[in-house]
């Protein structure tokens, strides 16, 4: 599923041109999201954040895998590696994967994070994030998670959405389009 007409941040003139052209392009290159979609998910130690929750809090939602594999641990680490400096620009900083709330939890346990990591396991933030679909990978086409943050102000509105992350450099493009706000 790559397409949802319901999607309120479908941009308009990419939505007039039908079903058939919506779906030959990965929607992710063409986000214009103003609103967040609603969420809710649990985190490592089962409190529930959604996106009522963090309304008055500016955050970073990031986007990965699964926990505790060599790539998705480098763009975790990443993360975690500018979550001080997020913070000190006002920013909280949450990963989302289709993981449950225990295995986050040792996750975070065994490497010591300082982030929180939301569980998603339905893949129904994924999905209304534009994070899941098909994608190419070691040349075929697989459904999975497109790799991206967005950062959200304290009204929910989107600032920011930085799309195609490299496990590597998400730290640095996140330190990158907060510097830009």
């Amino acid at each position: 599923m790559i397409f949802n007409p319901a999607w309120p941040f479908v941009p308009t003139i990419f939505a007039a041109q039908g079903p058939a052209l919506q779906q030959f392009y990965h929607f992710e290159h063409y986000t214009t999201m103003k609103q967040l979609p609603p969420f809710s998910a649990l985190n490592q130690n089962g409190t529930e954040i959604s996106n009522t929750s963090l309304l008055g809090q500016k955050y970073i939602l990031f986007f990965y895998g699964q926990d505790d594999t060599p790539t998705c641990n480098k763009q975790v680490f990443t993360a975690n590696e500018v979550a001080d400096k997020a913070k000190a620009k006002g920013f909280a900083v949450f990963g989302v994967s289709p993981d449950k709330p225990a295995k986050h939890k040792k996750f975070v346990d065994k490497y010591g994070l300082k982030i929180d990591l939301l569980a998603d396991p339905e893949k129904k933030m994924m999905y209304d994030f534009e994070a899941y679909g098909p994608k190419i990978f070691m040349g075929k086409e697989v459904t999975g998670v497109y790799r991206k943050a967005y950062l959200i102000d304290e009204k929910g509105h989107v600032l920011k959405v930085i799309s195609d992350v490299t496990a590597a450099e998400q730290g640095e493009l996140i330190l990158q389009a907060l510097a830009a706000l």
